[in-house]
């Protein structure tokens, strides 16, 4: 929730907020920032584990991300990928930031089944 607050949300007013915990027991926050050309928006679970990430941190345990929806926002695919790339042991948390005591919990790999993967290179 307090992430959620320091959302840069000036065209949707849509204010998403993410907190990262890492195997480390350090939490990492994200909140979105929008661009007034969409496409560059960067929403809040990708800059907590971006954070995180740019930080040295490669172990996750969970992620909570809020914003005002019916049931809370559902990570986006771009988001998922990321997840599943970074932090697929991870649990996530979502919730509806007006109702935030009511929570979903899913596995990273149930929301991205079948995650683009590289091979690691055998040479």
């Amino acid at each position: 929730m307090k992430a959620r607050a320091r959302a840069v949300a000036p065209y949707s007013k849509f204010r998403v907020g993410a907190a990262l915990l890492a195997k480390s027991g350090r939490i990492y926050h994200g909140a979105n920032v929008e661009s007034a050309s969409y496409g560059l928006t960067c929403c809040a679970e990708r800059i907590a584990l971006f954070t995180a990430l740019m930080e040295g941190e490669r172990e996750f345990r969970a992620m909570a991300i809020v914003a005002p929806m019916a049931e809370g926002a559902m990570p986006c695919g771009a988001c998922r990928q990321l997840l599943a790339e970074y932090a697929d042991e991870a649990v996530v948390f979502i919730a509806d930031s007006r109702r935030p005591k009511v929570i979903r919990e899913f596995a990273v790999k149930e929301l991205l089944p079948g995650a683009f993967r590289l091979l690691p290179d055998k040479t």
